[in-house]
């Protein structure tokens, strides 16, 4: 049986319990841009690229480590798999609670983030070109009874640490009509998605999908885990496919009002956006996001809208070209 997202949210609440010492109440910032908006819109940005690690991925990866269902003591190995922000999060997570881990990255890893993730001492193998690879690596590993595997994304304990975020932007905010999330394997939107429609059910959550890498976007329409194809995109935070059984799919939908795809194009934009009208410069499935409220903002007039940037942990030489061409 899958939770619901009554039993999600309701371990959100049990998750960000245990974590809230271990990761940064992250600011809800509004737009620089308001005043140029119609009268009444609201557009505030979860600001998640100031989280400890530069990204999300760490109340995730301290909600699974610090959690009751974790079937390993701390000598025992930890495998996981990662595109880079989750695997930062981990290996901060392992550091503070002693675990042993491994990560698995694909070998097209951002540099900073494969940096970034070596500094804190854990192990690193890089494997295949996407971080769909990387995964059925991991779980390869794991399965031969050497390490525990956590998954980025396909865990309920994970999805509540990272829905610990609604819960903060239902309290910075006084009223919140929708919330814009990248959509990549479905922790973030399925833990986020699941607080505001417990809780705030009015509230109405956007997934954005980034054209070239539809694994969720896809498996929704379908109602089913599918096979797509992937591309390079700028959002390569959400890159991949997802598990055949990923819980994922049944929460997001539940939780998701309507899923809007962007294009590059659109990603390149919201990145210069965030750079040039924000002040801020984030990764690319961070501007997704922005992209997303971007293509219906028209609908959006008069409402107060959340756009959750996922983090800040680019590549210097990819954000400078795309930003100044």
């Amino acid at each position: 049986m899958h939770p619901t997202y009554l039993d999600c949210a309701a371990q959100v609440v049990q998750a960000r319990a245990r974590i809230r010492n271990h990761i940064y109440q992250t600011p809800l910032i509004p737009s620089r841009s308001n005043d140029d908006r119609p009268n009444g819109t609201n557009v505030l940005f979860k600001a998640e690229n100031f989280q400890l690690t530069g990204s999300f991925k760490i109340r995730g990866a301290m909600a699974k480590m610090s959690s009751a269902s974790a079937s390993y003591d701390s000598s025992q190995r930890v495998i996981t798999a990662s595109s880079g922000n989750h695997g930062i999060g981990a290996a901060c997570a392992a550091r503070a609670l002693s675990r042993n881990l491994t990560v698995v990255l694909p070998e097209t890893v951002v540099p900073a983030k494969l940096e970034k993730i070596r500094s804190y001492g854990v192990e690193v193998v890089l494997h295949g070109a996407e971080t769909g690879l990387a995964e059925q690596h991991a779980q390869e590993l794991a399965a031969t009874g050497k390490y525990t595997y956590i998954s980025p994304y396909n865990d309920v304990d994970v999805i509540a640490g990272q829905g610990s975020i609604g819960l903060e932007i239902l309290e910075q905010a006084t009223k919140v009509d929708n919330v814009f999330v990248a959509m990549g394997g479905g922790g973030l939107i399925s833990g986020i998605g699941a607080v505001c429609k417990a809780f705030s059910p009015d509230t109405k959550v956007y997934g954005v999908s980034a054209r070239n890498s539809m694994a969720l976007a896809e498996s929704m329409a379908a109602g089913r885990v599918v096979t797509t194809e992937h591309s390079p995109t700028l959002a390569d935070a959400v890159a991949g496919g997802m598990d055949q059984d990923a819980v994922t799919l049944p929460l997001a939908t539940a939780v998701v009002h309507e899923v809007i795809v962007c294009d590059e194009a659109d990603i390149a934009s919201a990145l210069k956006d965030m750079a040039f009208r924000e002040n801020m410069l984030v990764e690319g499935a961070a501007a997704l996001a922005l992209a997303g409220y971007n293509k219906v903002a028209e609908r959006m007039n008069g409402q107060t809208n959340v756009i959750v940037l996922c983090g800040a942990n680019y590549d210097q030489g990819v954000i400078a070209k795309t930003i100044y061409g």
